[in-house]
C-alpha cells in the first residue's frame, strides 16, 4: 500500500517505483503488451528513417506509444474486473469489451497515421 503521508520528492520517488512495478506486471502478465512493445521497437527506427519532418516522426512514433498507453489502461481494467470475480457478469464483460475496443481504436489510429504520412 502506498504511503499516504509521503509528500514532495518522496512522493515522486514512490510514484516512480509504483510505475515501474506496473510496467513489470503488465510485461509479465499481458502478451498483447509485449507484442505492442515489439511493434514500438520495430516501428521507431522505421519512423525515424521514413518520417520527413520532426513532426511526422513524432506522429508516427507517438501513434504507437498511444497503443501502449491504451493497453496499460485496458490491462488495469481487466485486472480490476478479474479481482472482483471471475464469474460471468454482463457489466464485467462490457467493461472488458470496451477496454478492448479502445485498444482496437488506437491500433486503427496507428494505421491511419502511418498511411496518411507515408502514402
Amino acid at each position: 500500500m502506498a504511503n499516504q503521508n509521503a509528500k514532495g520528492f518522496k512522493r515522486l520517488i514512490n510514484a516512480c517505483f509504483f510505475s515501474v512495478a506496473g510496467f513489470k506486471a503488465t510485461w509479465k502478465h499481458e502478451e498483447a503488451f509485449r507484442q505492442e512493445v515489439i511493434l514500438l521497437v520495430i516501428s521507431t527506427p522505421i519512423a525515424i528513417w521514413l518520417g520527413g519532418s520532426a513532426i511526422e516522426k513524432v506522429l508516427l512514433i507517438g501513434s504507437v506509444v498511444l497503443v501502449l498507453l491504451v493497453e496499460l489502461l485496458n490491462s488495469a481494467i481487466e485486472a480490476v474486473v478479474d479481482r472482483v470475480g471471475l464469474e460471468h457478469h454482463e457489466l464485467s464483460g462490457r467493461a472488458k469489451d470496451i477496454g478492448s475496443a479502445a485498444v482496437m481504436m488506437s491500433l486503427a489510429w496507428v494505421a491511419v497515421t502511418w498511411a496518411l504520412i507515408l502514402l
